[in-house]
């Protein structure tokens, strides 16, 4: 299918792992698996239509919450990711460069150094982005940033704000605006997800459970982006 106008920046809300694991009688640990090795396919899949940014939603503040087992289970399969020689080569092949948006702070100390590491490895290129959002909440986001602007305020006698200067104290300062959201599972919300970049971002939610989404399911959320019209409110 030939998709006219996609989406420069794209983002993910990769729902429905847990769901998709009790539905097959399987663990949470295939479940969560299952869905990291979609995603993999998923950026190849983006990558072939042209979208050269990509957000995807790893691990929520509020996922903490979870049961301890659950949690231990996703950060051994994101340590395992990100120790893949294959993977990271992958990476170096489409220059794409790896950033880790978040509170690197609440992570396993070992997990966070193993994604810096891939961060740095693909530092440099500049045709690709793919932004992991761990330890992420919009909410905090926000807030941290306004913190950090106070701090700043105080010390430098700052008066004006601007958007962009505001955006640089951001933990996602990285992450420009974002043209279309993706969600699965049939869940119609953004439940705090990146509420600056994502203030006029076209929506998109699916009802497949996120391991079940396939590469023609994409085609049918950029086919509906390529026919709305964006009109940021003019």
């Amino acid at each position: 299918m030939r998709i006219k106008k996609a989406p420069a920046t794209l983002a993910l809300i990769p729902d429905g792992n847990r769901r998709w694991a009790r539905s097959h009688s399987l663990s949470f640990f295939n479940g969560y698996k299952m869905g990291v090795e979609k995603f993999i396919d998923f950026a190849d899949w983006c990558k072939d239509y042209g979208v050269g940014n990509i957000t995807v939603w790893a691990f929520s503040t509020e996922n903490f919450k979870r049961p301890t087992p659950e949690r231990q289970a996703l950060f051994n399969i994101y340590r395992k990711v990100a120790k893949d020689k294959e993977i990271l080569e992958r990476l170096h092949q489409n220059r794409t460069r790896f950033n880790v948006i978040g509170n690197m702070a609440l992570l396993p100390k070992d997990l966070a150094n193993a994604l810096h590491d891939v961060e740095m490895e693909t530092a440099d290129y500049k045709d690709r982005a793919i932004n992991m959002l761990i330890a992420y909440g919009g909410k905090d986001d926000i807030l941290y940033a306004t913190k950090q602007l106070v701090k700043a305020a105080i010390k430098k006698g700052m008066r004006n704000v601007t958007e962009a200067l505001f955006r640089a104290y951001m933990i996602s300062s990285r992450v420009p605006d974002i043209d279309m959201v993706i969600r699965t599972s049939g869940e119609e919300r953004l439940s705090g997800f990146m509420p600056f970049q994502s203030g006029y971002s076209e929506l998109y939610f699916s009802k497949k459970l996120w391991p079940d989404f396939t590469r023609k399911d994409l085609e049918r959320a950029l086919s509906e982006y390529d026919r709305r019209q964006r009109r940021f409110g003019v």
